[in-house]
C-alpha cells in the first residue's frame, strides 16, 4: 500500500524529467498533447495520493472516527504512515489548493482581458493592424480569436516574413492553444514538480505554429527567419495573448532550420506508461485505503481481537471447528 500511495509522486518527478525531451524530440502537435494528458494525470494524481495520506490523520481524532463509524485504535494499527507525515501531506495538499484558486482567478481575469481587447477592435476582421511603432504580434483568444500586429512588426518585417508570422498565430487560434496553456498552468500549480512540464508544453505549443507555419508557406528556412527577426524586433508582449516571439527563439529557430522532427515511439510509449502506472497505483491505493476503513468499522473484527478455542488437547480451533468439536460431544474451552 505504501509503494502504490507515494507512486503518483515518483511519478510525477519522472515526467518533469522527461518533458523537456518530448517537447524537443517529439512532433510538437503531439508532445503538447501528450505532455497536456500527463499534466491532468500527474496533477490530479498527486492530489489524490496527498488527500488520501492526509485522511489518515483521522486515527488522531477518535471523535471524529467515530463518527464515520470507524474504531481509531484500529486505524492507528494499520495506517501506512506515521501522523506527522499525514499532517504534511495534509498541509501541502491546502498549500496546492490555495495555489490552484490563485492560478484559476489570476488566468480567468487574463481571459477576460482578452476578451474585452478582442471585442474592442473593429469588428469582421481576422488581423488588426494598430498604429504603434512598437514592433509587436500576437493572438487574442476569443469567439472568434483576432490576431493584433502592429505598424512597427509589419515595418520589422518583409511581405514573406509577414506571412509566415500571420499563418503561426492562426495556429494559435484555431488549435486553441490558450486552452493547453491553461491546463499546463493549473496542473503546475496544483503540483509543483510539473513546473517544468508547463514550461516544456509552452514550447512545445511554439513549436506546433512554427511547423504549421512552414507547411502553410511552404518554406522552412523562411519562418525561422520571421522567428528569429519578430524576435529581435519584438517588445514585451501582452501577458493575455500568443505571440510568435514566445518560447526559447533561438531552439526554435535551429529546429526549423533542421527537418522535420521523427516519430519517436518509444517517448510515447514512455509516457502512456507512466500515465497508466498512476492511474493503476490510485485505483490500489483506493482499494487499500477502502479495506483498511471496512477493517475498522464496528462489526468488523481483527484477527488479534478474537476469541480463540481449543479443544481437549489444547489445540485452538476455529469458528467453524468450535461448532464441528460441539457437535461431537468434545469439550472446548475459550
Amino acid at each position: 500500500m505504501r509503494i502504490a500511495l507515494f507512486t503518483p509522486f515518483a511519478v510525477s518527478a519522472v515526467l518533469a524529467l522527461m518533458a523537456p525531451s518530448a517537447a524537443r524530440k517529439l512532433r510538437p502537435f503531439l508532445a503538447s498533447w501528450l505532455l497536456a494528458l500527463a499534466a491532468v494525470v500527474a496533477g490530479a494524481g498527486w492530489a489524490a495520493a496527498l488527500g488520501m495520506l492526509g485522511f489518515t490523520l483521522i486515527d488522531r481524532f477518535p471523535d471524529l472516527a467515530a463518527e464515520g463509524g470507524w474504531s481509531s485504535g484500529e486505524l492507528a494499527e494499520h495506517m501506512p504512515v506515521g501522523w506527522p507525515v499525514a499532517a504534511v501531506c495534509a498541509l501541502t495538499l491546502v498549500a496546492c489548493a490555495g495555489a490552484l484558486a490563485v492560478a484559476v482567478y489570476r488566468r480567468g481575469r487574463l481571459l477576460l482581458v482578452a476578451r474585452r481587447h478582442s471585442r474592442a477592435l473593429a469588428p469582421g476582421r481576422e488581423i488588426e493592424v494598430v498604429d504603434d511603432a512598437e514592433p509587436d504580434a500576437y493572438a487574442l483568444p476569443g469567439s472568434p480569436g483576432r490576431i493584433v500586429v502592429t505598424s512597427g512588426m509589419l515595418r520589422a518585417l518583409d511581405k514573406d516574413e509577414r506571412g509566415a508570422l500571420i499563418a503561426h498565430e492562426r495556429t494559435h487560434l484555431r488549435h486553441r492553444h490558450h486552452v493547453f496553456l491553461l491546463v499546463f498552468h493549473l496542473a503546475g500549480a496544483v503540483n509543483p514538480l510539473l513546473r517544468p512540464v508547463e514550461r516544456a508544453g509552452a514550447f512545445a505549443l511554439e513549436r506546433w505554429a512554427d511547423e504549421e507555419a512552414a507547411v502553410a508557406v511552404g518554406d522552412r528556412p523562411l519562418v525561422a527567419r520571421a522567428v528569429a527577426r519578430a524576435a529581435l524586433a519584438a517588445g514585451r508582449r501582452p501577458r493575455h495573448g500568443l505571440a510568435v516571439t514566445g518560447g526559447p527563439v533561438p531552439q526554435r529557430v535551429q529546429a526549423l532550420l533542421a527537418p522535420p522532427p521523427p516519430s519517436r515511439r518509444y517517448l510515447v510509449v514512455a509516457h502512456v506508461a507512466l500515465m497508466a502506472v498512476c492511474g493503476i497505483s490510485l485505483i490500489l491505493s483506493a482499494q487499500d485505503m477502502d479495506h483498511l476503513f471496512d477493517m475498522a468499522a464496528p462489526g468488523h473484527l481483527s484477527v488479534s481481537t478474537r476469541h480463540h478455542v481449543t479443544d481437549p488437547d489444547g489445540h485452538r480451533l476455529s469458528d467453524g471447528g468450535r461448532h464441528v468439536a460441539a457437535a461431537a460431544g468434545h469439550p472446548t474451552r475459550d
